[in-house]
């Protein structure tokens, strides 16, 4: 079977934009969560997010590209040629077809949709709108496929190119498509990964109304506390990570540098609820050991899980417990973390950015810690790597997703040295 190896990574995550921000960021324990800036929050039963310190212009693209795209569509714009760059790949020497993009996404391109609806309809007053005011790349944000379709503009992809939209599991999602394309032979080399930028009145009004956000409204740096006792609910965040992700032999061929092979991933849904988790962790138990089976790994050889830990109470047990189910005791001697406490939740990208944390946590030796971890639960009981960040050797990172509609996605990510 055709294996898939990960080349490069290109990240724009809350805080500074770039892989290595993102990356020293995270390591130092640093939170980017903060009062909401793109609007004004004070309505609003939760007034914090974590938000990208982001210039368009600055970050390279276009007066076109700015024009045309959603701020969903510009963060995976730039995370996509720094992946490019990263990986030394040229689009341009090899064969078009054979190069494919896979976006994850959630909520589409929704704050250029939600502005386009204010203008047209003077701000909501006219039920008639006018569409003498409408952006003529109104239809763009409509679709949410021109996510993938600029992001194959910007590289020269000609081969299978599509969204992936599973609610929060898509960041993941978005990466197992582009495998089992490289695996079937159906491409060489995907650009993949996801986008989102969820930080906007709709999206915010909807987790108010499921009580599912923080209200540490006084204390923004804070506010996301996953495991620990006192968690009170998410912070929504925003962002992308996307990744040159090369069949081996490919990648040999033209000595590229590999940070890690996606050896297993599965997905399940858990045919039960819209929001709503049941304690045991079944679904995600399930999903974590058919992700294993299919990298023919054994549950003790994980060294790490980066997990998707978004400080809901309910969450965070589910998944407790799907560790438990599907790795057994080892479940108390491998180190867990979520990076969630310092970039927040982007919903339909977070996936990619935490696969991201996770190849570079391979790369470089060092598990990223839990921020805001002080008080244990005794319901959360594992090793959440409080605080601060742990040298280790990695061979084995297990990265999970957990999305409304119940989704539940695992992917197995191994070190460069267990390629013979």
């Amino acid at each position: 079977m055709k294996r898939a190896v990960i080349t490069g990574i290109g990240v724009v995550a809350p805080g500074q934009p770039g892989r290595e921000a993102f990356w020293e960021m995270i390591v130092k324990g640093r939170t980017a969560t903060r009062r909401i800036t793109l609007f004004d929050p004070s309505r609003f039963r939760s007034r914090i997010g974590a938000e990208c310190d982001f210039d368009p212009e600055a970050a390279g693209l276009s007066y076109r590209e700015i024009r045309r795209t959603d701020r969903a569509g510009q963060f995976a714009l730039v995370a996509a040629r720094e992946a490019i760059a990263d990986s030394g790949f040229d689009p341009v020497t090899g064969d078009p077809g054979r190069v494919g993009v896979s976006i994850g996404n959630g909520v589409g391109n929704a704050i250029s949709m939600e502005q386009e609806y204010r203008t047209v309809s003077d701000n909501g007053r006219t039920w008639l709108v006018d569409p003498g005011y409408m952006k003529p790349h109104l239809y763009s944000y409509v679709m949410s496929s021109s996510l993938a379709t600029e992001v194959a503009w910007a590289t020269g992809a000609e081969g299978p190119t599509t969204v992936v939209s599973s609610g929060c599991c898509a960041g993941i999602d978005a990466v197992g498509y582009a495998v089992d394309l490289i695996r079937e032979g159906s491409a060489e080399v995907m650009v993949a990964g996801a986008t989102d930028a969820p930080i906007y009145p709709i999206t915010v009004a909807c987790f108010d109304t499921l009580r599912a956000s923080s209200t540490s409204n006084d204390d923004p740096e804070h506010a996301c506390r996953p495991f620990d006792r006192r968690r009170n609910g998410l912070v929504l965040g925003e962002g992308s990570a996307v990744f040159v992700i090369e069949e081996l032999e490919h990648a040999r061929r033209r000595g590229a540098r590999v940070y890690c092979e996606v050896a297993g991933y599965s997905a399940r849904a858990n045919g039960y609820h819209m929001t709503g988790l049941r304690p045991d962790g079944r679904e995600m138990g399930e999903a974590i050991t058919a992700a294993l089976d299919e990298a023919r790994i054994n549950p003790e050889e994980i060294d790490y899980a980066n997990a998707h830990g978004s400080g809901t109470k309910q969450n965070d047990r589910h998944e407790t417990a799907a560790y438990k189910r599907s790795l057994g005791e080892h479940a108390y001697r491998v180190p867990v973390s979520s990076i969630k406490s310092m970039v927040g939740h982007s919903l339909g990208s977070i996936g990619s950015i935490e696969i991201a944390a996770s190849a570079l946590a391979i790369d470089r030796g060092v598990v990223p810690p839990t921020a805001n971890y002080e008080e244990p639960d005794p319901e959360c009981d594992l090793d959440y790597v409080p605080g601060t960040a742990r040298e280790a050797e990695l061979d084995v990172v297990l990265s999970v997703g957990s999305g409304f509609g119940g989704f539940q996605s695992a992917v197995v990510l191994t070190s460069p040295r267990r390629i013979a």
